[in-house]
């Protein structure tokens, strides 16, 4: 199985998931929401979960991503529904996606030195996980950048939100970071060597 194969699991999901979806993003246009409103409110609930992980309500925490996840996709089908597609709509959700899993991560890190008393070794898994998870999206956007499409890769957004839900959900904190640090820095390594690849052909 080749690296799109692999990215297209998520591309699959939001697919499936969009009959479901519509009758949302057309509520929040008859209440004459934004897509940028959807992408800031997206927001304000990652950092509400970012402080029930650190205040040790995982279940919580868990909830949150599972119900209000779906804005991630919502407020980009809300702008090309209503004609609203901008540069800075892409700009700031692109952005905003940083900063949720920056609060999210931040919880983490807090959850585990507040309630499970992790020393060195617990706080670095959960910097690893989080370091890993920056590089994918930040390879991506270095590529785009330069002209190659890099949306690619086993470990994409939609993947890492699963997971770190899952991981709130078992309670294995430790196994899930570990897990979620080997893989997204798989998955900048994959994309890394699929703009590698695309290079060298344009070369040729």
């Amino acid at each position: 199985m080749n690296i799109e194969s692999l990215s297209s699991i998520s591309d699959w999901c939001r697919e499936k998931a969009r009959p479901a979806l519509m009758p949302v993003v057309r509520w929040f246009d008859l209440m004459g929401l934004r897509p940028n409103d959807v992408t800031l409110f997206g927001l304000m609930c990652y950092a509400l979960c970012g402080i029930a992980v650190a205040s040790g309500h995982l279940v919580t925490a868990a909830s949150i991503i599972v119900i209000f996840g779906p804005l991630d996709v919502i407020d980009g089908m809300l702008a090309r529904e209503t004609g609203r597609v901008t540069a800075f709509g892409a700009f700031l959700d692109s952005v905003t996606d940083r900063y949720a899993e920056f609060f999210v991560f931040l919880g983490l890190l807090a959850y585990v030195i507040l309630h499970l008393n992790a020393g060195l070794a617990g706080s670095m898994l959960v910097l690893m996980a989080w370091t890993g998870s920056f590089m994918v999206s930040y390879v991506r956007a270095r590529a785009e950048s330069v002209g190659y499409d890099c949306s690619v890769g086993m470990f994409t957004r939609f993947e890492r939100m699963i997971m770190l839900a899952g991981i709130m959900l078992t309670g294995w904190i430790y196994e899930g970071m570990l897990v979620l640090a080997v893989c997204t820095h798989f998955t900048a390594i994959q994309r890394i060597m699929h703009i590698y690849h695309l290079s060298e052909k344009k070369e040729q």
